[in-house]
């Protein structure tokens, strides 16, 4: 018995080692969210935490991005981030370009905002327009990334923040992650959400999967390599 321990030691130290390697990889990774409303700790953040605290078990390091107090002014239409190529837009009066940074190096990115008149904080969507833009303009800074979109609202309107929300992560070529029923949270004064069984189950559900999603993506890297980026053809209905 002492002759095969000792024969196969070399193989059991490799097979350890990878082992911590790959558990090492797999702890770096991690997800910022990006909360976009006014309210530092308003229900838009109970459910990201909701989230957050779901890949921190397993083992996915989590950050809030907290833009929805900010001032950000919207995208001009200048066009500089596409001719400089310098993933920066030319607005300088806010941190968009600091925040575009840290959505860089995050492996998994979250988007979230509160319902206003059915559709997406004005800031956060300030700062959606600009970002995604110079993200596209620069050759797909968030592509194949993992994604989700996360809504707080108080009665209705919902499905309709979720849906814009979603548009820019699909444009932008994310996989996205997805729970047991939308990302819908409901609740009026802050905390309140934390009430909606249904809506903390489903915040549950979407951590669970996205870190799942997450490891898959870490571990087929060097043996599935990811598909090329396309050039993208532009066409417009008048001829």
């Amino acid at each position: 018995m002492a002759f095969f321990i000792c024969r196969d030691l070399p193989l059991v130290l490799w097979f350890l080692l990878n082992c911590r390697l790959i558990q090492q990889e797999l702890n770096s990774m991690k997800v910022v969210a990006v909360n976009g409303s006014p309210r530092k700790e308003g229900n838009t953040y109970h459910a990201l935490m909701q989230v957050g605290n779901t890949l921190k078990e397993n083992g996915i390091d989590f950050e809030i991005l907290h833009v929805g107090n900010k001032a950000v002014r919207g995208c001009i239409a200048c066009g500089q981030c596409a001719k400089n190529r310098d993933e920066k837009c030319t607005i300088t009066t806010d941190p968009v370009n600091e925040w575009i940074q840290v959505l860089k190096e995050a492996d998994g990115i979250i988007i979230s905002s509160p319902v206003y008149f059915s559709g997406v904080a004005g800031t956060m969507k300030s700062f959606l327009d600009r970002a995604f833009y110079v993200s596209g303009a620069n050759g797909g800074l968030f592509r194949q990334k993992v994604g989700a979109a996360v809504v707080a609202v108080r009665r209705s309107g919902g499905s309709a923040t979720l849906d814009s929300l979603n548009h820019y992560l699909t444009y932008s070529e994310m996989m996205i992650a997805t729970a047991n029923y939308w990302n819908i949270t409901h609740g009026r004064t802050p905390a309140e959400v934390l009430q909606d069984g249904e809506a903390m189950q489903t915040m549950e559900v979407l951590g669970r999967n996205m870190a799942w999603q997450l490891k898959m993506r870490e571990q087929t890297k060097d043996s599935i390599p990811a598909p090329a980026p396309t050039a993208k053809v532009m066409t417009n209905f008048i001829r």
